[in-house]
């Protein structure tokens, strides 16, 4: 908007338009008194989006002024609809003094709230952080993307530099709120983006500017240099770090003191997981897009939100360091020999808040007073849950101990400037304790005591007037007063000025009563803005501790994480696995820790993959569990390395550097994909990446497609996978024939999930034993599912015919051999047994009739 269409405006107006043009793609909350105003587009949408009433009030410029408001008290509620929606919104405030103000007051915007910078408690999720991205374009001299995320609500600063082919491996593990990108990205990389389940807001080019990072950081780290954090040679994270940093700030309008260091992560810290692996193993969602049940759900028996989302965070990073892991094993270990120990530190701990979160609150100098109250009790039950691990030797909670040293000087300045029980906000008043400030107890004194003083003052003016009906009294009009009836108004002193006559009386102001109105009238104002003025204070001398909070957070997240997983560890009768150097994934009684809690009886089966047994085909039955067998390893091999207890009685596990699943499959039409292109697509990813230390789960590859298309290719993955990649590999099939594998390859072995039937019906045992499976029971799984009992008789007929078939005139050939197969003699003339069967009326029989001919049939049959 132009100088001159602005002219038009009223001075309101003139002042928002201005404000308005400064975020133009933000929501923009006006304050104006006790409500957040939105005005014309603003108002329209935010009305649509929170199903608040629309108005037109007045107009400016000519046109109507379209509005709509949500209260200053209920403002979270509509912030916090509006984050998950994915909106950013601008806070205006009112900055300026109303009452020395001759045009508008003075406003600008304190902060804008974005998805990725959210840090009020009620717009956060207690379980999960909500991590700020920026994405770097790729570098002419490596082809790498920078990528550097910030969680706001901690202080994390974290960077990575990756391929452009991992970069949704990637994006999976961060799972972000919110991602910073470059105009300038290709629409390939512009697509990855859109798709992500978060908030994205595109920069221009010159925001990602490497020597820009390099100064902000300097300036955000106070440091001459950045090689001590491995980042000075990576001019990709540089310039994602510039993007991050600005936005970051220009949200929060500061500098973000609590953001003191930055940390470089590697892909060869923890094992890959990519988006389908982590789906596929339900880690925090289940496969439905649900929250449980999950083995996140599952774990989470911590008593502190930090906590939970430590535990997430190992859960989604489980580590390539064997000793890392150790040590976590090694304090769940300490944990689980003293229960009078667990208890007293889940005690301590229980009363402890987000103290990861007000520190961070703390920093933006937005804690409110109770955030501060629960702070102050807590720092009590940190250092008692320091004194219960002052025994532990286990070194990673030694170090955790030394971490919750807090300096006494906060708890002596919370405890003597905090009222026990503060007001929810300051500006509700009675947060500053009695005592802390004089000037603030006097201007309290006389907010308080003002009826006490005009009965005081009253008995003492009837006393020297000698007028027994004189009254001292207040309205809102007049203020203080001594009112005298007309009889006695010729004993008022000499020092009574009039200040009202009325019909039967005077109402008089002496200087006393004039001095105390003076000051009684202000007394609740002045003492509002003294104890804001203190509270402010109060909360920047609490930031000198802000880092030490953020130690002591940090230990008590992985404290509880650990003591969770300890009292998962008992409760389940989990055990400790063994983490050695040889290539080999070797458990005894492995259990699906889900799937076991849901079932009322769950049967325990091995797995050994070594060198001279790399892959495992897997047959058996639908609903025999293969699928549940094969998530079941791939889920302890994942425990193991985030440093939990397993569901096994051994497990003995090498190096892993990846994880990756094929399992199950569905049409993706929205990008133009079939089922079958989905799963070759997942399966190239696979052949392309995995490695001699990857464990690899496949199922039921290759049945998208005609029989003999898919068990070709089938079979040639599973080839590759053993003679190139060299995986361990878990191979789930349908195709009988995979199993001839096992002969012609000695890496290759197969089991099968065991199965009886027993009265025509079959009953799944879930038990995993060497060897192919006989058969495959689909016409029981079928009745089981309830398809008619006509559609199944014919259905067997139709197979008896069918393998008459495949076995008469078409023989099928052996896949698997160099050579033609010989042909199969054509038997089937002149075969009394099967000219019998094909004059069979299997419709025809009873129960009965069936099992004694088939008696009879079994009996005829060995006599030939």
């Amino acid at each position: 908007m132009n100088a001159t269409d602005l002219a038009r405006h009223t001075p309101m107006m003139q002042q928002y338009w201005r404000i308005k043009a400064e975020h133009p793609s933000v929501l923009l909350l006006y304050r104006m008194g006790d409500f957040y105003e939105l005005f014309h587009d603003d108002a329209e949408r935010g009305a649509r989006l929170l199903n608040l009433t629309l108005t037109t009030r007045g107009a400016s410029a000519g046109v109507p002024i379209k509005m709509a408001g949500v209260p200053v008290v209920s403002v979270e509620q509509y912030l916090g609809k509006l984050v998950k929606l994915g909106e950013s919104v601008a806070i205006c405030e009112q900055v300026g003094d109303v009452a020395t103000s001759k045009g508008p007051v003075e406003r600008k915007v304190v902060r804008v709230v974005t998805p990725g910078t959210v840090t009020e408690t009620s717009l956060l999720s207690d379980k999960a952080n909500a991590p700020l991205l920026s994405l770097a374009p790729p570098t002419r001299r490596n082809g790498m993307i920078g990528l550097a995320w910030l969680i706001l609500s901690s202080g994390e600063l974290r960077a990575a530099s990756v391929p452009a082919a991992r970069l949704a491996s990637e994006l999976a593990r961060i799972a972000p709120s919110e991602v910073l990108i470059a105009d300038g990205w290709t629409d390939a990389l512009h697509a990855l983006i859109d798709a992500l389940p978060c908030a994205s807001q595109a920069r221009p080019d010159w925001h990602f500017d490497a020597a820009r990072g390099e100064a902000l950081l300097k300036e955000q780290l106070q440091v001459a240099a950045l090689d001590a954090y491995g980042i000075a040679d990576a001019p990709e994270i540089l310039a994602a770090c510039a993007a991050l940093l600005d936005y970051a700030r220009a949200t929060q309008g500061s500098h973000l003191p609590h953001i003191a260091s930055i940390q470089r992560e590697s892909t060869s810290d923890f094992i890959a997981l990519d988006p389908i692996t982590r789906r596929n193993l339900e880690i925090t969602e289940t496969l439905r897009g649900a929250d449980g049940p999950t083995l996140f759900k599952l774990l989470d028996h911590c008593v502190t939100s930090m906590g939970s989302r430590r535990l997430r965070q190992w859960l989604h990073h489980p580590l390539r360091d064997r000793t890392e892991a150790g040590h976590r094993h090694q304090s769940i270990e300490e944990l689980l020999a003293s229960e009078p120990a667990r208890e007293r530190l889940g005690a301590e701990l229980r009363e402890i808040p987000d103290i990861e979160r007000i520190a961070t609150r703390i920093a933006l100098g937005s804690a409110r007073p109770r955030e501060l109250c629960a702070l102050r009790q807590a720092l009590p039950h940190v250092s008692r849950a320091a004194a219960v691990l002052q025994v532990a030797s286990a070194p990673l909670l030694d170090d955790l101990r030394d971490q919750l040293r807090i300096p006494p000087g906060l708890q002596t300045l919370l405890s003597s400037a905090l009222l026990a029980e503060p007001a929810y906000a300051v500006r509700d008043g009675d947060v500053v304790a009695p005592g802390f400030d004089s000037e603030l107890d006097e201007l309290r004194a006389l907010r308080d005591h003002t009826g006490q003083f005009l009965i005081d003052l009253e008995a003492r003016e009837r006393a020297r007037t000698g007028i027994g009906t004189l009254r001292v009294e207040y309205n809102r009009v007049h203020g203080f007063y001594i009112e005298v009836t007309h009889g006695q108004t010729a004993r008022v002193p000499d020092d009574y000025r009039r200040r009202q006559t009325l019909k039967g009386a005077e109402r008089y102001i002496t200087p006393e009563l004039k001095a105390f109105e003076d000051k009684a009238l202000s007394a609740r104002e002045r003492a509002l803005t003294r104890e804001k003025a203190l509270y402010e204070k109060i909360v920047v001398d609490s930031a000198q501790y802000v880092m030490q909070l953020q130690r002591c957070a940090n230990a008590l997240a992985s404290i509880d994480a650990l003591l969770a997983l300890a009292n998962h560890a008992q409760l389940a009768r989990w055990v400790r696995p063994q983490l050695v150097e040889a290539a080999q994934i070797d458990i005894r009684n492995a259990r699906h820790p889900v799937v076991e809690r849901e079932c009322e009886t769950y049967v325990p089966n091995d797995c050994t993959l070594r060198f001279g047994r790399r892959l495992l085909v897997i047959t058996g039955p639908n609903m025999g569990g293969k699928s549940t067998y094969m998530r079941s390893v791939a889920l302890i091999v994942l425990l193991a390395y985030a440093g939990s207890y397993v569901p096994a009685t051994l497990a003995t596990l090498g190096p892993i550097d990846s994880i990756q699943t094929r399992i199950g499959a569905a049409d993706d039409l929205a990008r133009g994909r079939s089922t079958f292109m989905v799963e070759m697509t997942e399966a190239a990813a696979i052949l392309n990446s995995a490695t001699e230390t990857s464990l690899v789960l496949m199922d039921e590859i290759g049945r998208g497609t005609s029989t003999f298309d898919g068990m070709a290719l089938a079979a040639a993955i599973a080839r590759e996978l053993v003679e190139k990649n060299c995986s361990m590999t878990l191979f789930a099939t349908h195709y009988f024939e995979l199993t001839q594998l096992a002969e012609q390859h000695p890496e290759i072995a197969n089991v099968h999930v065991a199965a009886a039937e027993a009265s025509g019906k079959v009953v799944f045992l879930h038990e995993v034993r060497d060897g192919p499976a006989n058969q495959s029971y689909g016409l029981a799984v079928a009745q089981l599912a309830g398809v008619a009992s006509t559609v199944i008789r014919r259905a067997r007929l139709l197979l008896v015919q069918m393998e008459e078939r495949a076995l008469g005139t078409r023989p099928q050939l052996d896949l698997f051999l160099t050579t033609p197969a010989p042909a199969v003699p054509d038997t089937a003339e002149n075969d009394p047994l099967r000219e019998r069967l094909r004059s069979i009326d299997l419709d025809a029989l009873s129960p009965r009739e069936a099992h004694v001919l088939l008696d009879e049939l079994k009996r005829e049959a060995l006599r030939g």
